[in-house]
């Protein structure tokens, strides 16, 4: 799938917004090398240290958008000095949907409050799903005759991921559709709007996370992860 000459991006899977470019140089079978790597941000070349984890993303000869969790396994000088990458096969690579964000089903906690007029008292909820331009959220029943299609309200989320490190996301966010069903209860349909390309980041990586959850990739470290953890949780 990933050849050489493809441009490679790599993105710190330690909760930074940094991004480094670089291009593969060869694949051999369970790695890939790549030239020395560009900060997106200062132009400069940075030295990746073994053992060092990142999200890299290509797009293919075909225009397709791919993922893949990857890690730095030592340097090469074959003539030219080359990053080794760990890459486990295509059957760990996902397809990224380019026109749309993917979304993932995902309970991550929220609170929803008003904007301005206060026309519904704060909330905490959870979301049904979710994806990098909006979520659907479950809504208590004595709000669903509050919340209008069209209305805007601050959103509040809490993001776990799969190192364990928690993120909260701030955002306004606009009401898409409302659904009230008297056996399954009430749902929210959101639009994100004015979100911080930081947190957009981070959505991505987020629900690159849970689809590799959802394919059964990465169940066994996720769980050492969690073990080593402690199971810790975040709080809204």
């Amino acid at each position: 799938m990933i050849k050489i000459g493809d441009p490679i991006r790599l993105e710190p899977l330690d909760g930074s917004a940094r991004q480094y470019r670089s291009k593969v140089l060869a694949v051999d079978g369970g790695a890939i090398h790549i030239g020395s790597p560009v900060d997106e941000q200062t132009g400069k070349t940075v030295y990746l240290l073994n053992g060092m984890q990142f999200k890299a993303s290509f797009v293919s000869q075909e225009g397709t958008l791919y993922m893949f969790d990857t890690e730095v396994k030592g340097k090469v000088h074959d003539p030219l000095p080359m990053v080794v990458l760990d890459y486990r096969g295509d059957e760990y690579v996902i397809r990224i949907q380019r026109r749309r964000y993917v979304r993932v089903r995902a309970n991550v906690d929220a609170a929803v409050h008003p904007l301005g007029g206060g026309e519904f008292a704060p909330f905490v909820t959870m979301t049904a799903d979710i994806s990098a331009g909006g979520a659907a959220l479950y809504i208590p029943m004595t709000h669903a005759p509050l919340l209008r299609p069209g209305m805007s309200v601050e959103l509040w989320l809490v993001l776990t991921m799969r190192s364990g490190d928690c993120h909260y996301v701030r955002t306004k966010a606009t009401v898409v559709r409302m659904a009230v069903d008297e056996h399954s209860g009430a749902r929210m349909a959101v639009e994100f709007a004015g979100l911080a390309s930081q947190d957009r980041v981070r959505l991505i990586r987020y629900s690159f996370e849970r689809q590799l959850e959802e394919k059964g990739i990465n169940k066994e470290t996720a769980w050492n992860t969690a073990r080593k953890n402690g199971r810790r949780g975040c709080s809204p």
